[in-house]
């Protein structure tokens, strides 16, 4: 019998951002492509991201976290999702703060209310290695990245950052008027991203206001991206678009996100990273059926 049979998971989401949190503390098992895959055709577990918590590996950390997309690819960071799983380390307990760690690193939570958290997501980075893109460019901040849209302005120069994950924003006057089905597998897939990236386009609609449509790698379009919102947000401070804190508006609903600009190691003056505020919903608990894994059997 597979070792994930009968094992108890949580169906939340964040925004609408459909999200599968598995407790695996205590247990030697590393998840496999083949079996995120599986969890995802289950009805019940259907996801966007998946979450599985593994034992820490840092001091003053509860979990250590792998992030998996729906096609079975490794995310290296999720906002939404991150919210999520302080959400259930959280429960059943008095504590407003836990620290979780990703590839991406280590992620301090705080609880601000019953299902509401602030998450600091980390110090952007604006490297061409970090993001990774495939080479070399004058500036991150204009990627030399285009596509046409008929009937729209053209993408074009959109600023790439990570936020654990890449990340590139274009920035347009009407967000809703693009088709990003059509647009978001070939920019995810460009020769520029060797890890592809996530899209997003965003719209400013006034210095404390930003209105987001993200195409998620290995996802496509969801309701809600916690790194897209983080990144949109980045990229219009940055370009002196926005104020440091700024409503990042999905069509799922709101993030709050701040960021006061950066000293050398990618902080702020308080040495925190991009804070993200939003809330968490439970949608139901279960348990995954063994006849799931069919022959992923360990």
């Amino acid at each position: 019998m597979n070792t994930l049979s009968n094992l108890p998971f949580l169906k939340m989401n964040g925004l609408g951002n459909e999200i599968v949190v598995l407790d695996l503390r205590g247990r030697s098992h590393a998840v496999t492509g083949e079996e995120v895959r599986a969890i995802g055709r289950f009805e019940r577990a259907r996801f966007d991201q998946l979450m599985v918590l593994h034992d820490p590996v840092s001091e003053d950390t509860d979990a250590f976290v792998r992030i998996y997309n729906a096609d079975g690819s490794e995310a290296g960071a999720c906002g939404n999702g991150t919210r999520c799983v302080a959400w259930a380390v959280l429960r059943g307990t008095d504590r407003t703060e836990t620290a979780v760690e990703t590839g991406a690193g280590i992620l301090a939570c705080t609880r601000r209310g019953e299902n509401v958290f602030t998450v600091d997501m980390g110090a952007p980075r604006f490297g061409w290695q970090d993001i990774p893109l495939s080479g070399p460019v004058p500036d991150t901040a204009a990627l030399p990245l285009s596509r046409e849209a008929p009937g729209l302005p053209a993408l074009e120069r959109p600023f790439g950052v990570s936020m654990g994950n890449p990340h590139a924003v274009f920035f347009v006057t009407d967000a809703a008027a693009y088709d990003l089905a059509a647009l978001g597998p070939s920019l995810e897939h460009d020769p520029l991203f060797p890890e592809r990236a996530n899209i997003s386009l965003a719209q400013m609609a006034g210095r404390d206001r930003l209105l987001l449509r993200v195409w998620e790698r290995g996802a496509g379009e969801t309701r809600a991206c916690g790194s897209g919102a983080c990144a949109a947000a980045v990229a219009a401070i940055s370009r002196g678009l926005a104020e440091p804190r700024v409503t990042v508006v999905l069509p799922g609903g709101e993030l709050v996100i701040e960021w006061h600009g950066k000293d050398e190691h990618g902080k702020d003056e308080h040495g925190e990273g991009v804070r993200m505020t939003g809330p968490t919903e439970l949608e139901w608990s279960d348990s995954l059926p063994p006849a799931l894994f069919g022959d992923a059997a360990v």
